[in-house]
């Protein structure tokens, strides 16, 4: 089960949907491109402040004092999955706090 935890400061996702063998994984493989759009865009179209953590299965996101346009690159990656959790439920989960 991916696990992804969001709050005002930063969100975290972590763990494997086991919906396919590793390499042949879409759920996974979603939440990832997903996820590393969302750091690379909030990098490449802004100056905000952000750090983050990709490790195999986890990813840890930091921020604070975000622009607009971070704002709404977090809410469309949070659509994103959204609708990933709608769609293979025992496969994602999203707490947002």
């Amino acid at each position: 089960m991916i696990t992804i935890e969001h709050n005002y400061n930063g969100l975290t996702i972590d763990g494997h949907a086991n919906f396919a063998e590793q390499g042949k994984d879409i759920v996974c493989a979603a939440v990832s491109v997903l996820s590393q759009t969302l750091i690379a865009s909030i990098e490449e179209l802004t100056d905000d402040d952000v750090r983050s953590v990709i490790e195999h299965g986890y990813i840890e996101l930091n921020y604070r004092n975000l622009s607009e346009t971070s704002r709404v690159l977090i809410d469309s990656f949070l659509i994103g999955c959204r609708m990933l959790e709608s769609e293979y439920p025992e496969c994602v989960t999203l707490a947002e706090h």
